[in-house]
């Protein structure tokens, strides 16, 4: 076995360098298993007393054994009740009684009347936009919009739906007509009031002078 040995380095007999070799190997072997650990990795050392807590225990026993007395003596209790009539009467003639019921009292008639202002307020409020001339302009929206449209607008109605639709058209014209008819008379009256207060004016105007010429006449 010695023969077939290729030592690394030079040497003259190759059967005590194999020899040397090997020793030297397990020298080395020897001082890496008993070779220490420079970082300390090892587990904690545990402590019984911190994993097994007799104290924590011994207050649970002590705890469930109250726990069981007070149950025991509650139930012992319940028995005697319902075997008997028991010892305490458990009618409540207590009348609940208020401190400050009155002035609860004054605090909601207070808020209900803050309330109530606030209603009256918001009802006497006249709007500030005018839902009859907006309705008005959309009715003139959706004509210019017909007017425009490449097809009309009852095109995807069913037969039902476009007799629905027409029945629409023709109320919303009479009611147009009907706007107009009467702001046409409201116009008309308007214009006989001025009229009529033009023609009193100018009477008593009239009579005003003549009354100035008389009495001229007369002084």
């Amino acid at each position: 076995m010695h023969r077939a040995y290729q030592p690394i380095t030079p040497a003259n007999n190759k059967l005590l360098k194999k020899r040397w070799d090997d020793r030297r190997f397990d020298r080395h072997r020897q001082k890496v298993r008993s070779a220490q650990a420079v970082i300390d990795n090892k587990p904690p050392q545990t402590y019984m007393h911190l994993h097994l807590k007799l104290k924590k225990l011994q207050v649970e026993e002590e705890r469930l054994a109250i726990i069981e007395r007070d149950n025991r003596i509650l139930l012992e209790k319940m028995c005697y009740i319902m075997r008997t009539r028991g010892r305490v009467d458990c009618e409540n003639d207590y009348e609940q009684k208020s401190l400050n019921r009155t002035k609860r009292q004054r605090e909601i008639l207070r808020v209900t009347h803050e309330n109530q202002a606030i209603l009256r307020r918001i009802l006497s409020k006249e709007a500030n936009y005018s839902h009859q001339q907006w309705e008005h302009e959309w009715a003139l929206n959706k004509q210019y919009m017909a007017n425009i449209a490449k097809y009309p607008q009852n095109y995807t109605l069913t037969k039902n739906e476009r007799k629905f639709y027409e029945h629409q058209q023709q109320q919303q014209q009479q009611q147009r007509q009907q706007q107009r008819q009467e702001a046409a008379k409201n116009s008309k009256v308007e214009t006989m009031k001025s009229v009529i207060h033009k023609i009193y004016i100018f009477y008593f105007i009239f009579q005003v002078s003549q009354h100035k010429i008389y009495a001229q006449c007369v002084y």
